[in-house]
């Protein structure tokens, strides 16, 4: 930083204020560096289950390119869309303080980037460390519009596990053979479920077990004796899904950018929207083991992809191939209590350097009830859902309203009539959310674009309650702007009575993207410290398409440093 020519003239306590604050900016950003990207959206061939096809990519990869940075850095990506469909991109799992601009979710924080057209996004890293991850954020183009996200500590520092000897992304996807782009729009006519995909994938590939795909399956080389740090996404739009590789077991010791108490396990369960970091000890004789994934899918009489994907981690050295690599044993699809006993695990590190700061005194309180609805029909004959009506889904009996204007230009610049800032702090009536043979007045919500108004630097607790209005399902809940820890969970109603004294308060572990059981509920807390207007949604596609989200509006603090960065220029138009 240059010295400003005026200095030598300046009062000696305005010269002690200047040296003062060139001191603090340079120890704030000494272990940050700004990174800069270039991201192109366009369609790219793309040839799998003995099709060709073109798919929406970044600089023509699927998945898209991996962000690499360390921890409080700053990252510049300027998006260029020459696709033809409108864009938006979210850094997924990062908090964005103060600059809900660049977060992503189309007509939320900002109107779409459309055909031709490019916008900058700028990402502040602040506490997050491990693997996130970004993707589109409009309509269904984060299928295959997606990456991985690394952020390492900050240089000096060390991991607070044992160093692997190598480091791989393992980004769980789906492919259809049909334009995913369309799926929405021809399921929004029909009123019924979106087709379903023809194929997980593992870094982009089906694997072996479908036809067509053997040439193309992933393969992982190790060496006997090394330790391995698996990136794992669920970028999957459909579906929370069983991971596990052959003979192998796993160490769990992060998850959604926050580390967590390490802990072994057989398999893991990954809800959509979800990353985990994962150690994986090549420990077992040199052969070929099969890295498997499928689906867990908790909803009774939702359809599913069934399929499995599966590639390989083969040991170097020489050996008698097995005909087909050692296949993991997976839990069955609606194995709800392996996925419960996976998720019981969860404890944050609550160490000097990676504290659990909970808020123990709460004075917001929320309950959210989360369900899938439905409604009548707007044509002559029947739709495809259940009782011929169409389905919806609501938080609070409230199905969300995407506007045509997105809400945070709305709020800054003060726009009347986009939202209304009433959302339900609890809902409407209260009954046996998760009782049987619920009543039929309970599957019609109401409609709107609504939020909620939170104070500065609020402490909340939120409950997030599934129902079985029409049928229950496990919701990967998640967050923007946020990330916040689970200090409880269960099945069946909540008791605010009883569950809350079995609270950890102590270590719970620190998400962005949490899963709310099947017929369960789930308890979270955190400081509203990030002013700024953030969604709310289940990262199931389909849920969150046919209206379960809200959106939290943080006002502003009092002073500079807490209040909402000014609008970068040229933002999207609508």
């Amino acid at each position: 930083m240059s010295t400003p020519k005026t200095f030598n003239i300046a009062p000696p306590m305005v010269k002690i204020l200047w040296l003062l604050g060139v001191v603090l900016l340079l120890a704030k950003n000494v272990n940050g560096r700004t990174r800069h990207h270039k991201f192109v959206v366009k369609s790219s061939p793309y040839t799998r289950l003995c099709s060709t096809k073109e798919i929406l990519t970044v600089n023509g990869k699927f998945p898209g390119p991996t962000l690499r940075a360390r921890r409080g850095d700053k990252l510049i990506v300027r998006v260029y869309n020459r696709a033809k469909y409108n864009i938006t991109l979210h850094w997924h799992g990062v908090k964005q303080p103060r600059n809900p601009w660049s977060d992503g979710p189309e007509y939320v924080t900002q109107c779409p980037i459309q055909p031709g057209k490019k916008f900058t996004y700028k990402i502040q890293l602040s506490s997050e460390e491990g693997t996130v991850w970004w993707h589109a954020h409009s309509g269904w183009a984060r299928a295959t519009v997606h990456g991985a996200f690394i952020i390492y500590p900050k240089r000096g520092q060390h991991y607070p596990f044992p160093k692997p000897h190598a480091e791989i992304p393992i980004i769980l996807g789906e492919w259809w053979k049909q334009n995913v782009m369309e799926i929405p729009g021809n399921a929004n006519v029909t009123g019924g479920e979106p087709i379903l995909s023809n194929a997980l994938t593992i870094n982009g590939e089906p694997g072996y077990l479908y036809p067509c795909s053997k040439q193309g399956t992933f393969k992982l080389m190790v060496k006997q004796g090394r330790r391995y740090l698996l990136r794992i996404i669920n970028a999957v739009l459909e579906e929370d899904l069983f991971f596990a590789v052959a003979n192998h077991r796993l160490t769990i010791v992060g998850k959604d950018g926050c580390y967590l108490k390490p802990f072994k396990t057989d398999y893991i369960m990954i809800a959509t929207g979800q990353s985990m970091d994962v150690l994986l000890e090549a420990d077992q004789p040199p052969s070929q083991y099969a890295m498997s994934a499928r689906a867990y899918a908790s909803a009774f009489g939702a359809g599913f992809d069934n399929t499995s994907t599966a590639s390989i981690v083969e040991y170097h050295g020489k050996y008698h191939r097995p005909t087909s690599p050692h296949s993991p044993p997976l839990p069955p699809y609606n194995a709800t209590k392996a996925a419960a006993d996976f998720t019981k695990h969860y404890r944050t590190l609550a160490t000097k350097h990676h504290p659990a700061n909970v808020p123990l005194q709460v004075d917001t309180h929320l309950f959210f009830t989360l369900s899938v609805n439905l409604i009548n029909c707007t044509r002559d004959k029947p739709c495809t859902g259940p009782l011929g009506k169409r389905f919806s889904a609501s938080v609070n009996n409230v199905s969300f309203v995407t506007p045509s204007f997105d809400l945070l230009q709305a709020y800054y610049y003060g726009i009347k009539g986009v939202y209304e800032e009433d959302f339900p702090r609890k809902p409407p009536y209260e009954f046996n959310y998760t009782g049987e043979r619920l009543p039929f007045n309970l599957l019609t919500p109401t409609f709107g674009t609504k939020v909620m108004v939170l104070d500065y630097n609020a402490s909340v607790e939120i409950i997030l309650q599934g129902t079985n209005v029409l049928a229950s399902d496990h919701h990967p809940i998640h967050i923007h702007g946020y990330s916040f820890y689970v200090v409880g969970w269960g099945f069946g109603k909540f008791d605010p009575k009883k569950d809350p004294l079995r609270y950890n308060l102590v270590n719970p572990p620190e998400e962005t993207t949490v899963g709310v059981p099947n017929n369960g509920w789930v308890a979270i807390r955190f400081r509203a410290d990030n002013p700024g207007v953030w969604l709310m949604h289940c990262h199931l596609e389909r849920h969150q398409t046919w209206g379960m989200g809200m959106v939290f509006l943080v006002k502003n603090g009092d002073s500079p440093g807490s209040r909402i960065l000014r609008p970068p220029r040229h933002l999207p138009k609508c």
